[in-house]
Protein backbone atom coordinates (compact mmCIF):
# COMPACT_ATOMS: atom_id res chain seq x y z
CA UNK A 1 0.00 0.00 0.00
CA UNK A 2 1.40 3.36 -1.04
CA UNK A 3 1.73 5.87 1.78
CA UNK A 4 3.07 9.39 2.16
CA UNK A 5 4.08 11.33 5.22
CA UNK A 6 1.25 13.51 6.50
CA UNK A 7 3.64 16.41 7.00
CA UNK A 8 4.76 16.27 3.36
CA UNK A 9 1.20 16.23 2.03
CA UNK A 10 0.23 19.12 4.29
CA UNK A 11 3.30 21.12 3.25
CA UNK A 12 2.46 20.51 -0.41
CA UNK A 13 -1.07 21.80 0.12
CA UNK A 14 0.18 24.81 2.09
CA UNK A 15 2.50 25.81 -0.72
CA UNK A 16 -0.05 25.17 -3.46
CA UNK A 17 -2.63 27.40 -1.77
CA UNK A 18 -0.12 29.95 -0.35
CA UNK A 19 -2.02 29.21 2.83
CA UNK A 20 -0.17 31.67 5.10
CA UNK A 21 -0.47 34.62 2.74
CA UNK A 22 -4.23 34.69 2.19
CA UNK A 23 -6.32 36.61 4.77
CA UNK A 24 -9.20 34.76 6.38
CA UNK A 25 -11.56 34.65 9.34
CA UNK A 26 -9.72 34.33 12.65
CA UNK A 27 -11.35 30.95 13.34
CA UNK A 28 -10.64 29.46 9.92
CA UNK A 29 -7.25 28.04 11.05
CA UNK A 30 -6.29 27.05 7.52
CA UNK A 31 -3.87 24.18 7.16
CA UNK A 32 -3.40 20.99 9.17
CA UNK A 33 -5.92 21.16 12.01
CA UNK A 34 -5.55 17.63 13.39
CA UNK A 35 -2.46 15.44 13.07
CA UNK A 36 -2.47 11.70 12.81
CA UNK A 37 0.32 9.23 13.60
CA UNK A 38 2.33 10.33 10.61
CA UNK A 39 1.27 8.66 7.34
CA UNK A 40 -1.45 8.97 4.72
CA UNK A 41 -2.73 6.04 2.62
CA UNK A 42 -5.80 7.80 1.18
CA UNK A 43 -7.39 11.23 0.81
CA UNK A 44 -11.06 12.08 1.16
CA UNK A 45 -12.46 15.48 0.21
CA UNK A 46 -15.54 16.96 1.90
CA UNK A 47 -17.06 20.40 2.27
CA UNK A 48 -17.59 20.29 6.04
CA UNK A 49 -15.79 18.71 8.99
CA UNK A 50 -19.15 17.69 10.43
CA UNK A 51 -19.60 14.72 12.72
CA UNK A 52 -21.60 12.90 10.03
CA UNK A 53 -18.79 13.36 7.51
CA UNK A 54 -16.06 12.30 9.93
CA UNK A 55 -17.95 9.23 11.10
CA UNK A 56 -18.78 8.19 7.52
CA UNK A 57 -15.14 8.46 6.48
CA UNK A 58 -14.01 6.51 9.56
CA UNK A 59 -16.48 3.71 8.81
CA UNK A 60 -15.45 3.52 5.18
CA UNK A 61 -11.71 3.55 5.70
CA UNK A 62 -11.32 1.33 8.76
CA UNK A 63 -7.89 1.56 10.29
CA UNK A 64 -5.93 2.74 7.26
CA UNK A 65 -4.33 6.11 8.04
CA UNK A 66 -5.59 8.94 5.89
CA UNK A 67 -6.27 12.60 5.33
CA UNK A 68 -9.64 14.36 5.29
CA UNK A 69 -9.49 17.61 3.30
CA UNK A 70 -12.32 20.07 3.98
CA UNK A 71 -13.40 23.62 3.20
CA UNK A 72 -15.01 24.32 6.58
CA UNK A 73 -12.89 23.09 9.48
CA UNK A 74 -13.47 22.38 13.16
CA UNK A 75 -13.12 25.75 14.84
CA UNK A 76 -15.70 28.16 13.42
CA UNK A 77 -17.27 28.68 16.84
CA UNK A 78 -13.95 29.74 18.37
CA UNK A 79 -12.17 28.37 21.43
CA UNK A 80 -14.57 25.93 23.06
CA UNK A 81 -14.15 23.03 25.51
CA UNK A 82 -13.49 19.62 23.99
CA UNK A 83 -16.88 18.30 25.03
CA UNK A 84 -20.01 17.14 23.26
CA UNK A 85 -19.87 17.21 19.49
CA UNK A 86 -16.44 18.91 19.51
CA UNK A 87 -15.03 15.93 21.47
CA UNK A 88 -16.83 13.43 19.23
CA UNK A 89 -15.38 14.95 16.08
CA UNK A 90 -11.81 15.18 17.39
CA UNK A 91 -11.82 11.80 19.14
CA UNK A 92 -13.15 10.02 16.03
CA UNK A 93 -10.39 11.51 13.90
CA UNK A 94 -7.69 10.57 16.38
CA UNK A 95 -9.04 7.08 17.12
CA UNK A 96 -9.12 6.22 13.40
CA UNK A 97 -5.75 7.81 12.58
CA UNK A 98 -7.31 10.44 10.30
CA UNK A 99 -5.58 13.78 9.83
CA UNK A 100 -7.69 16.84 9.02
CA UNK A 101 -6.67 19.63 6.64
CA UNK A 102 -8.85 22.70 6.10
CA UNK A 103 -8.69 25.40 3.42
CA UNK A 104 -11.28 28.19 3.39
CA UNK A 105 -10.62 31.51 1.58
CA UNK A 106 -7.31 30.23 0.11
CA UNK A 107 -9.35 27.60 -1.72
CA UNK A 108 -12.15 29.96 -2.74
CA UNK A 109 -9.87 32.35 -4.58
CA UNK A 110 -7.18 30.05 -5.99
CA UNK A 111 -6.90 30.81 -9.74
CA UNK A 112 -6.65 27.16 -10.82
CA UNK A 113 -8.39 24.90 -8.29
CA UNK A 114 -10.46 27.46 -6.39
CA UNK A 115 -14.23 27.20 -6.08
CA UNK A 116 -14.80 30.41 -8.02
CA UNK A 117 -12.45 29.76 -10.92
CA UNK A 118 -13.63 26.17 -11.30
CA UNK A 119 -17.31 27.08 -11.39
CA UNK A 120 -16.62 29.91 -13.82
CA UNK A 121 -14.84 27.52 -16.17
CA UNK A 122 -17.60 24.92 -15.91
CA UNK A 123 -19.98 27.60 -17.12
CA UNK A 124 -17.74 28.28 -20.09
CA UNK A 125 -16.42 31.59 -18.79
CA UNK A 126 -12.88 32.63 -19.58
CA UNK A 127 -11.87 34.44 -16.41
CA UNK A 128 -10.94 38.02 -17.28
CA UNK A 129 -10.66 39.55 -13.83
CA UNK A 130 -11.21 39.45 -10.09
CA UNK A 131 -13.66 41.37 -7.91
CA UNK A 132 -15.08 41.42 -4.39
CA UNK A 133 -12.68 42.51 -1.67
CA UNK A 134 -12.30 40.14 1.29
CA UNK A 135 -9.91 41.57 3.90
CA UNK A 136 -7.78 43.09 1.17
CA UNK A 137 -7.90 40.17 -1.27
CA UNK A 138 -10.12 40.06 -4.41
CA UNK A 139 -12.01 36.81 -4.07
CA UNK A 140 -14.39 36.60 -7.03
CA UNK A 141 -13.82 35.63 -10.67
CA UNK A 142 -15.68 37.08 -13.66
CA UNK A 143 -15.82 36.61 -17.40
CA UNK A 144 -17.96 37.22 -20.47
CA UNK A 145 -20.86 34.86 -21.02
CA UNK A 146 -20.59 32.47 -23.99
CA UNK A 147 -23.67 31.97 -26.14
CA UNK A 148 -25.20 29.01 -24.21
CA UNK A 149 -25.54 31.02 -20.99
CA UNK A 150 -26.49 34.43 -22.37
CA UNK A 151 -30.13 33.80 -21.56
CA UNK A 152 -31.46 33.40 -18.03
CA UNK A 153 -32.80 29.93 -18.79
CA UNK A 154 -29.53 28.89 -20.38
CA UNK A 155 -27.55 30.05 -17.38
CA UNK A 156 -29.75 28.21 -14.88
CA UNK A 157 -29.55 25.02 -16.96
CA UNK A 158 -25.77 25.22 -17.23
CA UNK A 159 -25.38 26.03 -13.54
CA UNK A 160 -27.55 23.11 -12.51
CA UNK A 161 -25.49 20.78 -14.68
CA UNK A 162 -22.19 22.18 -13.38
CA UNK A 163 -23.18 21.58 -9.76
CA UNK A 164 -25.28 18.42 -10.24
CA UNK A 165 -28.42 20.20 -9.06
CA UNK A 166 -32.03 20.38 -10.10
CA UNK A 167 -32.88 23.66 -11.78
CA UNK A 168 -35.57 24.07 -9.11
CA UNK A 169 -32.81 24.29 -6.47
CA UNK A 170 -31.50 27.52 -8.03
CA UNK A 171 -32.99 30.90 -7.18
CA UNK A 172 -32.76 33.50 -9.95
CA UNK A 173 -33.49 37.10 -8.94
CA UNK A 174 -34.00 38.85 -12.26
CA UNK A 175 -32.84 42.35 -11.47
CA UNK A 176 -30.55 42.66 -14.47
CA UNK A 177 -30.91 42.45 -18.24
CA UNK A 178 -32.44 39.38 -19.92
CA UNK A 179 -29.38 39.07 -22.16
CA UNK A 180 -26.43 38.15 -19.96
CA UNK A 181 -22.97 39.46 -20.82
CA UNK A 182 -20.67 39.78 -17.78
CA UNK A 183 -20.92 37.09 -15.10
CA UNK A 184 -19.19 36.96 -11.73
CA UNK A 185 -18.86 34.06 -9.28
CA UNK A 186 -18.18 34.02 -5.53
CA UNK A 187 -19.01 30.74 -3.80
CA UNK A 188 -20.67 30.37 -0.42
CA UNK A 189 -22.48 33.14 1.48
CA UNK A 190 -21.54 36.15 -0.65
CA UNK A 191 -24.97 37.65 -1.18
CA UNK A 192 -23.75 40.79 0.56
CA UNK A 193 -21.34 41.41 -2.34
CA UNK A 194 -23.95 42.52 -4.87
CA UNK A 195 -22.49 46.04 -4.67
CA UNK A 196 -19.06 44.65 -5.50
CA UNK A 197 -20.51 42.93 -8.57
CA UNK A 198 -22.18 46.19 -9.59
CA UNK A 199 -18.95 48.14 -9.13
CA UNK A 200 -17.11 45.58 -11.29
CA UNK A 201 -19.57 46.26 -14.14
CA UNK A 202 -21.21 42.84 -13.98
CA UNK A 203 -24.81 42.24 -14.98
CA UNK A 204 -25.07 38.79 -13.36
CA UNK A 205 -23.70 37.55 -10.05
CA UNK A 206 -23.66 33.89 -8.94
CA UNK A 207 -23.15 32.88 -5.32
CA UNK A 208 -24.49 30.37 -2.82
CA UNK A 209 -26.75 32.26 -0.46
CA UNK A 210 -27.33 35.69 1.01
CA UNK A 211 -29.46 37.96 3.20
CA UNK A 212 -33.05 38.94 2.49
CA UNK A 213 -32.14 42.50 1.53
CA UNK A 214 -29.98 41.21 -1.33
CA UNK A 215 -33.21 40.87 -3.36
CA UNK A 216 -33.67 44.62 -3.26
CA UNK A 217 -29.97 45.23 -3.89
CA UNK A 218 -30.24 43.19 -7.09
CA UNK A 219 -33.50 44.70 -8.26
CA UNK A 220 -32.55 48.31 -7.55
CA UNK A 221 -28.97 48.08 -8.83
CA UNK A 222 -29.91 46.21 -12.01
CA UNK A 223 -28.13 42.91 -11.39
CA UNK A 224 -29.24 39.34 -11.98
CA UNK A 225 -28.53 37.59 -8.67
CA UNK A 226 -28.32 33.80 -8.70
CA UNK A 227 -28.34 31.64 -5.56
CA UNK A 228 -27.18 28.07 -6.19
CA UNK A 229 -26.64 26.97 -2.58
CA UNK A 230 -23.77 27.50 -0.16
CA UNK A 231 -22.89 23.81 -0.06
CA UNK A 232 -23.20 23.15 -3.80
CA UNK A 233 -21.04 26.09 -4.84
CA UNK A 234 -18.24 24.88 -2.55
CA UNK A 235 -18.02 21.24 -3.65
CA UNK A 236 -15.64 21.77 -6.57
CA UNK A 237 -12.55 23.15 -4.88
CA UNK A 238 -12.05 20.43 -2.27
CA UNK A 239 -12.33 17.78 -4.96
CA UNK A 240 -9.76 19.49 -7.15
CA UNK A 241 -7.45 19.98 -4.17
CA UNK A 242 -7.69 16.33 -3.13
CA UNK A 243 -7.12 15.21 -6.71
CA UNK A 244 -4.03 17.39 -7.02
CA UNK A 245 -2.51 15.99 -3.81
CA UNK A 246 -3.47 12.43 -4.69
CA UNK A 247 -1.76 12.76 -8.06
CA UNK A 248 1.37 14.25 -6.49
CA UNK A 249 1.73 11.42 -3.93
CA UNK A 250 0.18 8.53 -5.92
CA UNK A 251 -2.68 8.07 -3.43
CA UNK A 252 -6.35 7.19 -4.00
CA UNK A 253 -8.93 9.87 -3.31
CA UNK A 254 -12.72 10.25 -3.24
CA UNK A 255 -15.42 12.77 -2.37
CA UNK A 256 -17.65 12.36 0.68
CA UNK A 257 -20.90 14.12 -0.20
CA UNK A 258 -23.05 15.37 2.69
CA UNK A 259 -25.30 18.07 1.18
CA UNK A 260 -27.05 20.42 3.59
CA UNK A 261 -29.70 21.66 1.21
CA UNK A 262 -28.57 25.22 1.99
Amino acid sequence: MTQAATSLVASFLDELLTIREVPDHANAHNGLQVENRGDVAWIVAAVDASLATIEAVARAKGDQPGLLVVHHGLFWDGAQPLTGRRFQRASTLIRHDIALYSAHIPLDLHPEIGNNALLARRLGLEVEGRFGDYRGAPIGAWGRAPAPIRSRTGLVTALAKALSLSSDAITFIAGGPPTIERVGVISGAAGDMVAAARDAGLDTFITGEGPHHSYFDAMEWGINLVYAGHYATETLGVQALAARAADRFALPWEFSDHPTGL
